[in-house]
């Protein structure tokens, strides 16, 4: 007389059956699953629930690398370096499975996303930029007010220091004039200290001069690739078209404002 197994015991009967198959190179691993059916693991009962994933997600095969044959109901940590098959429950191939990377291959595939990332969010401020350059200037005139209004306030600076050159000067002679009266002698406490501070405020605003020719430097390069990129876009060009390169450039230029 035939005897149901109980269902545990019918479970890992067909898994039995599915490795068997597969070792015989059977193709017909449905058999095994039928196998389960008839024995009445398919049913509504929690025991059912469980042992349902395993086998309506797929049947794991592969082969190690001495040459063993494995099956199981969830992926083969004897074959995790190795690629393996995930079945259906008719036989045929869901999927094929990767090996699992190693620390240096899963480092590597890490920073090669995080350089896509970084490629996306460029583009992706780039088009920002340029709609903004868009919807700021209409025609090239307009971005020319802008590049003069920008200009006009270094300008402007440039004037100022260049004036205080010139009291600073004019303030220098006489104090120069009186050290003739102590040639070969040690100058005064005070006439020193004006001499001293004198220089000082000289060279400060020399300083200030020669940074505020570099602005103007960067400003009209910043304005000359806005020009560049909007002549582009105002024949036809898409936002976001132009070089990245120049793309962090223009961001600490007017355009930001």
């Amino acid at each position: 007389m035939f005897l149901p197994l109980s269902r545990p015991l019918a479970l890992r009967a067909g898994l039995r059956r599915c490795g068997v198959a597969l070792l015989r190179g059977e193709a017909a691993v449905s058999g095994a699953v039928l196998l389960l059916a008839a024995a009445g693991v398919f049913g509504t009962s929690p025991a059912f629930a469980q042992s349902k994933s395993s086998v309506v997600n797929g049947i794991y095969t592969c082969t190690t690398q001495d040459g063993r044959r494995l099956t199981s109901d969830r992926p083969i940590p004897e074959c995790a370096a190795r690629e393996q098959r995930l079945l259906n429950s008719d036989g045929s191939v869901r999927r094929m499975v990767p090996p699992a990377m190693s620390p240096e291959e899963q480092a590597a595939a890490e920073a090669r996303k995080r350089q896509l990332d970084n490629e996306k969010a460029l583009q992706a401020d780039a088009v920002r930029r340029d709609r903004n350059l868009l919807q700021r200037y209409k025609d090239e005139a307009s971005h020319q007010r802008a590049r003069e209004a920008a200009l006009d306030d270094i300008r402007k600076a440039m004037q100022l220091s260049e004036k205080r050159l010139k009291d600073l000067a004019a303030e220098r002679k006489p104090l120069l004039d009186e050290t003739e009266f102590y040639k070969g002698k040690r100058l005064p406490f005070k006439l020193q200290h004006q001499l001293d501070t004198n220089k000082a405020a000289t060279d400060a605003q020399q300083e200030s001069i020669e940074n505020q020719r570099a602005e103007m430097v960067r400003l009209n390069g910043i304005f000359d690739d806005e020009l560049a990129r909007l002549r582009r876009m105002w024949a036809g060009a898409a936002p976001g078209m132009m070089d990245v390169k120049s793309a962090p450039v223009a961001a600490s230029g007017p355009a930001s404002r």
